[in-house]
């Protein structure tokens, strides 16, 4: 059991002295209530929308329940939904949300994390040894990886994937 300690403190020692940075996408997620809006519950019978019934809907509809939340806007039931319909869903949530979209959960987590890499400061990884952390709590859309791995590629010397004591090389900068 010591020798096994000694092992784990020189690695722990080892991982805690390199010049890798972990870059925990957890740590960027943006905190806030998620919450689906389903067209469906506006369609007649779950196949046609009724546009005065809609209209009628839209006025009578508490839209304040979506303050401060972040809003994906769907239709889950195979009918024809006029895109029109989703706009009137989306510019009435919109005044109340912090961030309402037409498309899935994916596509909207996809989203807040490219608002937050635009205005990110991609520059403190240059010429550094990067690890994108692959565990986590959260479900992290495959996009944002993609997005991560392309954003440090022009700047970070090497990009690695997994855990700074257990991790696979994804990118390394080429030697000029």
């Amino acid at each position: 059991m010591r020798v096994e300690n000694q092992i784990m403190e020189k690695t722990l020692n080892k991982i805690t002295n390199s010049s890798v940075i972990t870059f925990d996408l957890e740590d960027l997620y943006p905190k806030g209530e998620r919450v689906i809006y389903d067209l469906k519950i506006n369609l007649f019978q779950e196949l046609i929308l009724k546009e005065k019934d809609f209209r009628e809907f839209v006025k009578q509809y508490d839209w304040k329940q979506y303050e401060g939340k972040f809003v994906n806007i769907i239709c889950s039931v195979d009918a024809i939904v006029p895109m029109w319909a989703f706009m009137v869903v989306l510019s009435n949530i919109q005044p109340f949300a912090r961030k309402v979209i037409i498309g899935t959960s994916q596509e909207l987590e996809s989203e807040l994390y490219r608002e937050l890499f635009n205005a990110f400061d991609w520059q403190q990884f240059d010429a550094q040894k990067v690890v994108i952390k692959g565990c986590s709590k959260i479900q992290i859309p495959n996009f944002v990886y993609g997005e991560v791995t392309s954003r440090l590629a022009p700047i970070a010397k090497l990009i690695m994937f997994g855990e700074a004591c257990s991790s696979v090389p994804v990118y390394k900068k080429p030697k000029n």
